[in-house]
């Protein structure tokens, strides 16, 4: 099975898009993750980038996600909102859109309702659509992520088992037969470490986040062993390390503790050596 590497845009909201996918390509990443601003001639450049490497290189992967600003919507205002940007992602022809659904308030049924609408976009725009496991979405708590996967089998996620860390606020030890069931569903992971108190260590490498590494490389582990066993093909990761405050930082003057890009790096060369 061939995994490809796909470098985010979060952090690099300052680059231009020539800047962004010069560094992409220099450091060596398969692909790109964004969730694309709101701004046309940013969109427009970033996508003839993204064409001209296609032109050459027709396997680069190109993310697009999805989620809507925060609102007080009605369920149906919600799907209003999320069925927009949906279908303006799906019109950019992404590998596949990682979408940002639900909200953790929404009872099952609502919450059911919006991954309906979004599933039936896919189905019929062709493009795949995943859901990421977030905190704030309808998948904020593993257990409770549990029913939707008894009700929607095909569904696919995103795997980003910090959020679950933080929300339980522990390192899941005695939530791994919930784990287990996830594991089939998950066709894109979010490589980033987060610990029982965050979503985000400040160096996944530091001694003091050794044994937070290996808990996390085990569930990365899992899940490519189970795409192999599945007969997949290609399978993506993300190093989704993000910038302050995402990565903490010192008071008062805000600097960050660790160095996001270099972290996001790093992480994709140590998965590689190991996967």
């Amino acid at each position: 099975m061939q995994i490809k590497f796909t470098c985010p845009f979060w952090g690099c909201e300052k680059d231009s898009p020539e800047t962004f996918m010069d560094k992409v390509l220099d450091a060596g990443y398969d692909g790109v993750e964004i969730h694309l601003p709101q701004n046309d001639n940013f969109r427009e450049i970033l996508m003839e980038e993204i064409e001209d490497v296609r032109s050459n290189h027709s396997e680069f992967l190109f993310i697009a996600q999805q989620l809507t600003t925060p609102d007080k919507d009605t369920v149906d205002q919600y799907i209003n909102r999320m069925t927009k940007n949906i279908l303006a992602l799906t019109a950019l022809q992404p590998s596949f859109i990682n979408s940002h659904t639900g909200k953790d308030y929404y009872s099952f049924d609502d919450n059911c309702k919006v991954i309906e609408a979004a599933l039936n976009i896919s189905s019929k725009t062709g493009i795949r659509l995943l859901h990421e496991t977030h905190r704030g979405r309808f998948s904020f708590h593993a257990v409770n992520l549990i029913p939707y996967l008894q009700k929607f089998p095909e569904i696919e996620l995103v795997g980003d088992f910090s959020h679950f860390c933080t929300v339980s606020e522990s390192m899941l030890q005695d939530q791994q037969d919930i784990i287990q069931q996830i594991i089939p569903h998950i066709a894109h992971i979010h490589a980033r470490v987060g610990h029982e108190q965050g979503p985000q260590v400040n160096d996944p490498f530091a001694p003091e986040w050794q044994n937070h590494l290996t808990i996390f490389d085990q569930w990365w582990q899992q899940i490519i062993q189970h795409q192999k066993e599945s007969g997949c093909k290609t399978f993506s990761i993300t190093p989704e390390f993000g910038p302050a405050p995402y990565m903490p930082s010192v008071p008062f003057t805000q600097q960050p503790l660790g160095n996001q890009w270099e972290i996001n790096y790093k992480m994709m060369h140590h998965l590689k050596a190991m996967l």
